[in-house]
């Protein structure tokens, strides 16, 4: 398994491999298959390694025993980045790092699972970074993403959405779904529109005033 490596100006998305529960061999093919920049966080490397992945740049504040030289040389011409700053997440770092190079999308992988207060951290990133990259989280089950005010787009007859507040999200209003909100208030604890479905094929719309707005397509 491997990357094609053809970079297009950074028109197309990178791929961040993160060190979450691992995704199936063909959904991780067709991110490396569509992202010609792979950036691999930490000690991700390893298992990333393990599946013969030839990678662009590791970065990470590598704070457990790594050989890094040995890395390189595998790996080579391979960038480590040194990331020591212990107030940010390894993920925040690497979309900073992307978003300083002038990248405009990035997908997500192995960032979810096993540990869930991971799970939640790379999530709340992905919000807290919405307005300066176009970020994806994918796994076996769902595709993730941070809304903008405004989104548009078309989908299938029955495809299951999700709408999940990460914060206080009001002025909520959908159209093209089963079961549509009107200038609703969605939060943690109180509210959110899980488990709806598109009403037939075509544009959904979704908008909201304020708050941080994922929205989960999600399968069995």
């Amino acid at each position: 398994m491997s990357s094609h490596h053809v970079v297009r100006d950074k028109q197309e998305p990178a791929l961040i491999i993160a060190n979450g529960a691992m995704c199936s061999d063909e959904l991780l093919g067709q991110l490396l298959e569509w992202n010609p920049f792979i950036l691999v966080l930490d000690k991700a490397i390893y298992r990333v390694m393990e599946k013969g992945i030839k990678v662009d740049v590791l970065l990470g504040d590598f704070d457990g025993e790594m050989d890094l030289e040995k890395i390189q040389r595998e790996q080579y011409p391979l960038q480590i980045i040194y990331t020591p700053d212990q107030e940010k997440t390894d993920l925040e770092k690497g979309l900073e790092y992307l978003i300083e190079l002038g990248h405009r999308a990035a997908n997500i992988v192995w960032a979810s699972g096993l540990r869930s207060d991971h799970t939640l951290n790379n999530l709340s990133s992905m919000a807290k970074y919405k307005e300066q990259i176009t970020l994806v989280m994918h796994d076996d089950w769902s595709k993730s993403f941070c809304l903008k005010k405004h989104f548009e787009k078309w989908y299938p007859n029955n495809t299951n959405i999700s709408l999940m507040p990460l914060s206080k999200v009001s002025g909520v209003s959908t159209s093209g779904l089963k079961y549509n909100l009107l200038d609703d208030v969605l939060e943690l604890g109180t509210k959110t529109s899980s488990s709806n479905q598109t009403a037939e094929d075509g544009f959904i719309v979704i908008t909201h005033a304020t708050g941080n707005l994922f929205l989960m397509q999600c399968r069995d």
